[in-house]
């Protein structure tokens, strides 16, 4: 699993079927916004929004993942808090996504990585472009004073949340690509 850390979008005190004990929880991934279903002990209570680490080599609270999950998946009150989560990543994690502005490309000989963020159209994505030939980006507010962009972290989280919703186009720019999708796609090859 390539998740190390992950935010808590809910809690539940439903029980998993699977082992007594155990209750279900929903988590985010923070590198591939991955959504992830997990068994907790029942005497572990974290509280929504707390960062905690997936691994093997230190003790954790999680006890397993039990495995990806869709958006559809998600229950209302993790709905609810995803978008406030992926905002929460997005600005601990700035100059990865500013690198994302300073090195994207184009993903079709007609569309560029750019214009499928949210506000970014023609002429926004040209003058980022412009300015980053200058001068690569430093931060959110480097790139909202020389790119134009009035709120960098919305039009990234707008941009995730299109990508987790199904709503991306079918590019996957930030969003760990559903395992559904690509199966689509390699069916559809043969």
């Amino acid at each position: 699993m390539d998740v190390v850390d992950a935010t808590l979008l809910r809690s539940s005190t439903r029980r998993v079927n699977i082992h007594r004990g155990e209750l279900l929880i929903q988590l985010l991934g923070e590198e591939y916004f991955t959504l992830l279903e997990a068994a907790i002990n029942e005497n572990y209570r974290p509280r929504v929004g707390i960062r905690l680490y997936i691994g093997k080599d230190v003790p954790r609270n999680i006890l397993r993942i039990l495995g990806r999950i869709s958006y559809d998946e998600l229950t209302e009150n993790a709905k609810i808090e995803l978008e406030n989560a992926i905002q929460k990543i997005i600005q601990a994690n700035e100059q990865r996504f500013v690198e994302f502005f300073n090195t994207c490309t184009p993903v079709s000989p007609r569309l560029h990585a750019l214009e499928l963020i949210p506000g970014i159209g023609k002429k926004s994505m040209q003058k980022i472009l412009e300015e980053r030939e200058k001068k690569p980006f430093e931060s959110f507010k480097d790139l909202h004073e020389r790119g134009g962009l009035s709120d960098p972290i919305k039009a990234i989280a707008k941009r995730v949340m299109d990508e987790l919703t199904g709503r991306s186009g079918g590019y996957f720019l930030l969003v760990r690509e559903p395992s559904s999708v690509a199966s689509e796609r390699f069916f559809r090859r043969e």
